[in-house]
């Protein structure tokens, strides 16, 4: 008798599925390149634009130079995140290697865990980057998220204290500094206008500043953890 072959059901917008079922069915459709399980329900973005791109790639450069700078940082592009129970899909993200201290870890094909730093480019503050997802971000303790807003021209970046997001600011110079990642600076008028040298200039400063190098002497020192 012939064994019949189980079907895999499409992956579909607002489908409610466990992370297993939605990982089964997007693996069984490798076409899609974007889909995300948070709270339970499947969302499937729109084909990004031309803005939206240009701005992923400045974050993503940003990101880049400081992780290519810094020791047992990673930087990574548009991956997969087994999160609590969901599976989101960060434009960016920043993390420190679990054997120096990240919360984070690599297992099979995706990273399991916070990363410290998830940044993602929004359309506008009433995208689900800033709703739905912040409140899993929030909840299985991404320290800091950055969201850049298209429509609005703005940046907000949050930091995890005590459980909830408060909204870091920038300093008197209008240069945001992260404060888990010492020396990552952004000069966010100029990421928003597109001034990339500028962007670049800043971090440069970051990245000779005394926090900096006292960081990443730390991170030198440290003694490898199993992970």
């Amino acid at each position: 008798m012939a064994v019949l072959e189980q079907r895999v059901m499409p992956l579909v917008a607002g489908d409610h599925l466990t992370r297993e079922e939605f990982l089964r069915r997007w693996e069984a459709m490798p076409e899609v390149k974007k889909a995300e399980l948070i709270g339970g329900v499947v969302y499937m973005p729109s084909p990004t634009s031309l803005e939206h791109g240009d701005v992923d790639n400045d974050v993503g450069t940003w990101l880049g130079v400081y992780a290519a700078g810094t020791p047992f940082c990673k930087a990574n592009s548009n991956s997969s995140a087994y999160l609590l129970d969901d599976c989101p899909q960060p434009d960016r993200h920043l993390r420190l290697l679990r054997e120096y201290g990240g919360k984070s870890k690599v297992k099979g094909k995706y990273l399991h865990g916070a990363a410290e730093l998830f940044a993602e480019v929004s359309l506008s503050s009433s995208a689900y980057d800033l709703h739905e997802k912040l409140e899993l971000y929030q909840a299985a303790g991404v320290q800091e998220y950055l969201a850049v807003l298209l429509a609005e021209e703005e940046i907000q970046w949050r930091r995890l204290v005590g459980g909830r997001y408060r909204q870091l600011r920038p300093g008197r110079d209008g240069i945001w500094r992260s404060q888990v990642f010492p020396g990552l600076w952004l000069n966010g008028a100029a990421l928003l206008a597109g001034k990339m040298a500028a962007v670049l200039e800043v971090l440069s400063a970051g990245m000779q500043s005394e926090e900096y190098n006292a960081f990443c002497e730390r991170l030198r020192s440290m003694t490898p953890k199993s992970k």
